[in-house]
């Protein structure tokens, strides 16, 4: 990390969903290309924010990367409804729409 930081001869570095994600400081990069969906949108988000940290002095770009009609759609799918979840259960949305929601998706989410 340290060479990344300080070495202008090092261009990129490869790390892992979990290790990107934990208390590192990475405004020396300024694209982010994840290439393995996360069951939890909020683990991907935490990675993506330590390139988007006090420093910062370019714009970041991030690339996701997915396989068509494979496991990873549907960890899309699970994503989207643990994101639709989580703006329920926070009063992001409003009313018995939000109870059904988060009830239906509860039960999505466990039935498997």
């Amino acid at each position: 990390m340290k060479s990344f930081a300080q070495d202008d001869r090092v261009k990129g570095s490869l790390l892992s969903l979990k290790a990107g994600g934990v208390g590192l400081n990475l405004t020396t990069a300024n694209h982010v290309f994840m290439l393995d969906p996360w069951w939890n949108p909020a683990i991907e988000e935490q990675a993506i924010n330590r390139v988007y940290r006090i420093g910062q002095a370019y714009p970041v770009k991030v690339k996701h990367f997915y396989m068509q009609d494979s496991v990873e759609d549907r960890i899309l799918e699970l994503q989207k409804k643990k994101a639709a979840l989580v703006a329920g259960a926070l009063g992001a949305q409003g009313g018995e729409d939000a109870k059904a929601m988060r009830g239906e998706d509860l039960k999505w989410l466990f039935s498997k």
